[in-house]
């Protein structure tokens, strides 16, 4: 993670960091984290990364990475089977900000995570102060800047995946179930990536 010589305290309260995640929905991959602490000035065009074009998107990731600090976590397949999906996403929004902290030696003063729920009292390694904004991704710059930093993480995995695994069509649907990604798990059968807790794989593996 780079060095970052801008201001990094935003105001008298603190330090704020802005989480969120990417990945809750596909049938297939890990869950993915994003945490940032947006750097003065901030990037300009920040937004909900689903409203991003894929260039634009590729872009603010790589200003945020230069400019900012960030970090993810990510919680693979075996843990969103053991864990649920809920609990893999409070997990990865844990590491992530973990990980950040430790980059940065220093506990935020809050965390605004995208969402009406946080890992507080969820996810025994939390311990920051952390508050739910639903729809932050689109209203706090560094929930949008979370928000980018894990879609392209995530989409990158994907289709490093996708070498591994190219009749699934993962490198275009990002293991989300399109007609193309369940055709081929019908024909193909599920991968060791592939989400053994979600109904359209688990109903797959009990018909054969």
């Amino acid at each position: 993670m780079p060095a970052v010589t801008h201001r990094l305290r935003l105001g008298a309260t603190g330090l704020i960091i802005g989480v969120d995640e990417a990945g809750r929905g596909p049938l297939a991959g890990p869950v993915v984290a994003g945490a940032v602490l947006l750097c003065k000035p901030r990037p300009s065009g920040l937004d909900d990364s689903k409203k991003l074009t894929r260039d634009r998107r590729a872009e603010l990731e790589a200003t945020i990475k230069r400019r900012c600090r960030w970090a993810v976590g990510v919680v693979e397949v075996d843990d969103i089977d053991r864990l649920n999906i809920f609990g893999a996403t409070m997990a990865a929004m844990t590491l992530a900000v973990e990980a950040l902290c430790s980059a940065i030696g220093e506990d935020p003063a809050e965390v605004l995570i995208d969402g009406n729920l946080t890992p507080a009292g969820r996810n025994a390694g939390w311990r920051w102060p952390a508050r739910p904004i639903v729809g932050g991704d689109a209203i706090e710059p560094c929930i949008s800047a979370a928000s980018i930093i894990a879609k392209e993480h995530r989409d990158r995995l994907m289709r490093d995946l996708a070498a591994e695994h190219p009749h699934y069509g993962w490198e275009r649907n990002a293991g989300y179930g399109t007609p193309e990604h369940l055709a081929a798990l019908r024909l193909h059968g599920a991968t060791p990536h592939h989400r053994r807790s979600f109904a359209p794989v688990a109903q797959l593996e009990m018909s054969v």
